[in-house]
């Protein structure tokens, strides 16, 4: 019996871009998948919502909640209806993510060595040496093939008009790739037919690509360089990840105890000795990579890595000191990046942004913060993040004085709706809210995005959370051939 009751439940919410509808009709890129959906039973549809469950289960893809209070580690939720992105719409986010992070790159290349934007007063002095990820040892370093930014997820929403907006960059060590090629292997397997047949185009291309991009920065130049990727370890939010692209590039998988620096050069412990180590790609932050320069206390890095760094004698994706970049603060300046750097104007747009640094955009979102989003420049994961809208008086009042306090600390945005996808919840489709993070690889020939990308979902009715650290869940994304 075919399952017409399956949207009955669909509500579309005033003021928001929904993807699958447009007023009350599918869209064109909706359509097979719509149809596929209203001719299954809906017991049918459960008992493959339960098999996606299973297959993650047995998988282990898993993330951490430090905060939680339920055990370590918790399976990621992933809703089995796919998100859907036309050709031409991937083609405009994939020129303006590129764009974005030419300049970016630019940017961070110009900060560590002449500051020409500084000097210009295009980005204000102070904003960058009040930043606690400007790294003073990074001051004149050179890396290899100036690439800062070997790895990039860059955070889009949509408005209720359809504009993509970046909400965030992230330059220092972003996850979410394995989600994003797992969550297509779990597609393939409930859905085998759909992907050929709606000509989605491939994800599984990223850890070949990453891996070529991670030889090429070798400085020896030898046949068979060899590359580690550096984990926190076990109990690390992202440990899943770490473990998924290691196999999946056929790398080692190391900690910090794994590798020593002799001689400014460092090498991996093996059973046959010490191996020289050409690449790293460290998911170890700044701060505990070395324990010589940064943080003495630190146990995840290794001794004397900044040495080897400086001296060119091993390549550290992403670099060192990108956080100079990804600072919400610095944010707001990058539309006049692209500007300066690249004589263009932005093809990706930024959320109008409030810095709280300054006296009458203080005294602004103060005075509206009931209709503002105010996050902490350098807190991520959805931590450290007053949503005024459906915030308690309590938590205004302690905001407030936080903000007076420090207000470099704070950036403030107007909430903006995010758009809606169809989701599958207690055997209904539902709209939830959405955003996505395609990622990109910058390598010696240009940058790479995989089409694709992790989009992330506010389980929670009425939600604009989709953090998988503050309840939200994900779901496979389509990019159309066609």
């Amino acid at each position: 019996m075919p399952s017409t009751h399956l949207f009955q439940q669909y509500s579309l919410a005033p003021r928001t871009w929904d993807e699958m509808y447009e007023n009350e009709n599918v869209r064109d890129q909706y359509q097979n998948v719509f149809d596929f959906l209203q001719g299954i039973p809906p017991d049918e549809l459960s008992k493959k919502e339960e098999l996606a469950k299973k297959l993650f289960m047995s998988q282990g893809i898993t993330f951490t909640v430090y905060s939680s209070g339920e055990g370590v580690e918790k399976i990621f939720p992933f809703d089995i209806i796919p998100r859907i992105i036309t050709a031409s719409e991937w083609d405009f986010i994939e020129k303006g993510i590129k764009q974005r992070l030419r300049a970016l790159n630019l940017f961070l290349k110009d900060v560590y060595h002449q500051q020409f934007i500084l000097k210009d007063g295009i980005v204000p002095v102070e904003l960058i040496y009040s930043c606690p990820h400007y790294l003073r040892e990074m001051q004149g370093l050179n890396v290899p093939h100036d690439i800062y930014v070997h790895i990039a997820g860059i955070d889009l929403i949509r408005d209720h008009d359809g504009t993509f907006y970046v909400l965030e960059d992230n330059l220092r060590t972003p996850s979410g790739v394995s989600y994003m090629i797992e969550n297509r292997e779990i597609t393939k397997r409930i859905f085998p037919d759909l992907i050929p047949q709606n000509f989605v185009r491939p994800v599984t291309q990223y850890p070949s690509i990453l891996y070529k991009n991670l030889l090429a920065l070798s400085p020896r130049r030898i046949s068979s360089p060899t590359v580690v990727l550096l984990t926190p370890g076990i109990y690390n939010s992202a440990y899943f990840e770490h473990a998924t692209l290691a196999r999946l590039m056929g790398i080692e998988l190391v900690e910090g105890r794994d590798l020593v620096v002799e001689n400014h050069v460092v090498y991996m412990k093996t059973t046959a000795g010490l191996q020289q180590v050409d690449v790293i790609y460290r998911r170890v932050d700044d701060e505990f990579l070395d324990p010589l320069i940064f943080e003495p206390s630190s146990v995840l890095g290794v001794s004397g890595i900044l040495s080897a760094y400086r001296k060119g004698n091993v390549a550290i994706v992403n670099s060192i000191g990108n956080g100079v970049g990804d600072d919400k603060a610095i944010y707001v300046y990058v539309p006049d990046m692209i500007r300066y750097y690249l004589n263009e104007e932005p093809i990706l747009k930024n959320v109008p942004t409030y810095q709280l640094s300054k006296q009458d955009e203080r005294d602004h979102v103060l005075k509206n913060i009931d209709q503002m989003v105010v996050k902490r420049t350098n807190e991520s994961g959805g931590y450290g993040m007053l949503m005024g809208h459906i915030a308690s008086e309590e938590e205004i009042i302690a905001y407030k004085k936080e903000i007076t306090k420090n207000p470099r600390q704070f950036i403030a945005q107007p909430v903006i709706s995010l758009s809606s996808s169809p989701c599958y919840i207690d055997g209904k489709v539902q709209p939830r809210r959405i955003d996505l993070r395609p990622f990109a690889l910058c390598g010696p020939d240009g940058i790479e995005i995989v089409p694709g990308g992790l989009t992330r979902v506010a389980l929670r009715e009425g939600s604009l959370v989709v953090n998988s650290s503050q309840g939200g869940g994900s779901k496979d994304t389509w990019v159309l051939a066609r």
